[in-house]
This record gives C-alpha cells, structure tokens and sequence, in this order.
C-alpha cells in the first residue's frame, strides 16, 4: 500500500494495498488449500517514509509468540528500505523492498534469505513494487514500466515484459496477467491503463483503459478483475472499473472513493474513511462482488476505532479480518484481528507503517 502508501498520498495529491512442503518450485500449487492450517501471520511493516528501514513481524499462533522482526533475527542484517509487497508462493517468501531496489527470497517458515534480487540503475533503486505467481514464475512490477519474470526453481530472472507507467498491483484470472499502470509518479500525467499479458507466451496482448491512476487489482471467483484508481485531484475522481476476463471488456466504471480490495468468498472487504466529523473515522464495508453491490454498514461491531487505518487483509480459511494501524506513521503501529462477526479478538504491535499481511500455513 512503496515508494509507500504515504507517497502515493503525495502523488495523488491527498486522495483517498500455498505453503507446500515441495521444494521443486515448478510444480507450486496455490498458498492456501481447503484442509490447510495456519501457522501464523507475518507483518510487512514499510519503515517511516521515506527511508526507513523495512521490517518483518511474525505472531506464531500455536507458541502466542510476537518476533518483533523475524528477519533481522534470522539473517543477522536488516531487510532493507520500504517494504512494499510480500506473498508466499511454494515453500518460499517473496518481499519486494522499494527502497533498496531488491526482492528477497525467503524460507516462508523461517524468514532465512535463499536469494536477494537486486532491481538497480547502478545504485538506484528501480523501485520494484508488486508480486504475482503462475505456475513456475513469478511477476514483479518494476517502476521502470517493465515486469518482470523470475524463474521459481533457478531465482533468476528470465524475462522482462513492457507495460504502461509506473505498474503497481497485478492479478491472476483465466491465464492472463493484469498489470494496474499508475503513471503516480508524473501527477497530473498519470497513466489511465490495464496491460494484459498472456502466461502462455509472456506477451502484451491488450491495453484496457480504466481510472485514472489505478494502483490495485482484485480477482475474483467468477472471472472478473476489479481495478481501484486514485483518480486525480480536481480533475478526476477515485473509481472502480470492472473486466470481465474471458473478453478482456469492462463491463462498468464508476466513482469509488475507498480501496482496495481483500476478496474472501462474494465479498469484498475495503476500509472506507470520512472526514466529516474533523478527524478521520474509519470503517470496514463490504462490497459483494457477484451481486456488484455495495454494503453501507461497518463490518467493525463493537465500536473499534483506528488511529490511521492502513491496510486490510480478508482470511479465506478463517473468516477473520485483519486490520493495521499505522498511527503517527513514524513509530510502532498495531495490527487488530476481528472474527467473523466483526468482534476484536486480539491486537497486536508491529512495526513502523504497517502495510502487509501474509497467513502462513502450517
């Protein structure tokens, strides 16, 4: 949610983010399955913008134990600047870190490094962004306009795919890659476009436009991606557009202020924060993504406030819902889990911007 979620504030002008046990990565199958358990959770916390230091938090569930930074502890060294995106794919753990200019390849039971790829111009970072996975690859976004193409089994890169501006988010749907073209960093010239790649051969083969500035991309069940944009300050509002990925068509736009997305089964799970009363109120609305409707009541029940509400993550397995708090985007922020019935559970403190959160399986 980086160049960082707080940046993205800056471009948009102040407008409103299968554990296997196999080790041969070329037969990974998807992170979560239906008879699967979780071990715990990990926290990608960013680092005060914007050069802070990235850390890794993790709460094992069975042993209630909080590791302030599990990467540190394993690597003797830290994890780098921005952490911006973390998903586990296989047995490993792919962090990109914005800042440094590097993903980091980890054992996702133990945060130990396997591998560092560096993404430079020389000593300048090129800013990679975002992961996906298809079968033996992984997708990053690189800032450059490029993704790029790693090789699970070999962690080297094969490939590199041109795109739009400044690509963010991907999404995986019907064997085609979509790729949100933010443009951010040229406000007010942003980019307005979708690249979608085909898996089977690793090309572009159509460019769909959307909002203006789009930045997330959601998938769900029925074939359809959901692209959130910020829109640009007094000229164009934050929207929703809708593909439908067997014809690669968008079936609607519309102005949609909150995003982005964390689908679990037919809802959509997003925070949605107003400034009506002076301060910011902050809530958890749904929006149900066969039906394409929204819902206007908040999913928090028992009167849960947030500080600076930061990212949000929907546990398919659980029910549960996960929500940061960044509060004063310069010291330690809290993570709070709700069941399935809106009710805090437990919080947790994690690190500085906390803007990821991953379920690792048992």
């Amino acid at each position: 949610m980086k160049t960082s979620k707080i940046s993205y504030l800056v471009i948009a002008l102040g407008l409103i983010g299968t554990l296997v046990s196999c080790n041969k990565d070329k037969t990974d199958a998807p992170v979560d399955t239906p008879t699967a358990q979780r071990a715990g959770i990990y926290v990608l916390n960013e680092g005060q913008f914007p050069s802070g230091a990235g850390t890794l938090t993790y709460y094992d569930y069975t042993s209630k134990v909080l590791s302030a930074d599990i990467f540190a502890s394993a690597n003797s060294r830290s994890l780098g600047t921005t952490g911006n995106d973390a998903k586990i794919y296989g047995a490993k753990m792919y962090i990109t870190v914005d800042g440094s200019g590097t993903v980091e390849v980890v054992n996702a039971k133990t945060a130990k490094s396997i591998k560092t790829l560096s993404f430079l111009n020389g000593t300048t970072s090129l800013h990679p962004r975002s992961l996906a996975f298809y079968k033996a690859n992984a997708f990053v976004t690189i800032y450059d306009g490029t993704v790029a193409v790693i090789d699970t089994a070999s962690l080297t890169v094969s490939k590199y795919i041109t795109v739009g501006r400044n690509p963010e988010q991907m999404g995986v749907s019907n064997g085609k890659l979509y790729v949100a073209n933010s443009g951010g960093l040229s406000s007010p010239n942003v980019d307005k476009t979708v690249s979608v790649i085909d898996l089977a051969t690793l090309t572009v083969i159509k460019t769909i436009t959307v909002g203006d500035n789009p930045y997330a991309i959601s998938v769900d069940s029925y074939g359809d991606v959901f692209v959130n944009a910020y829109g640009v300050y007094l000229v164009s509002n934050a929207s929703l557009t809708i593909i439908n990925s067997t014809t690669d068509v968008v079936t609607s736009k519309t102005d949609f202020g909150p995003g982005p997305f964390s689908i679990s089964g037919d809802n959509a799970y997003y925070l949605s924060t107003s400034y009506s009363t002076g301060s910011a109120v902050t809530q958890v609305l749904t929006y149900n993504v066969k039906t394409k409707t929204s819902g206007t009541t908040n999913f928090i029940t028992d009167g849960t406030n947030f500080t600076a509400a930061y990212a949000l993550a929907a546990d398919d397995l659980t029910g549960e819902i996960f929500v940061t708090d960044a509060k004063n985007y310069s010291s330690n922020g809290t993570i709070y889990a709700f069941d399935k019935a809106g009710k805090k559970e437990y919080s947790l403190t994690t690190g500085v911007d906390p803007g990821k959160v991953v379920f690792v399986n048992k």
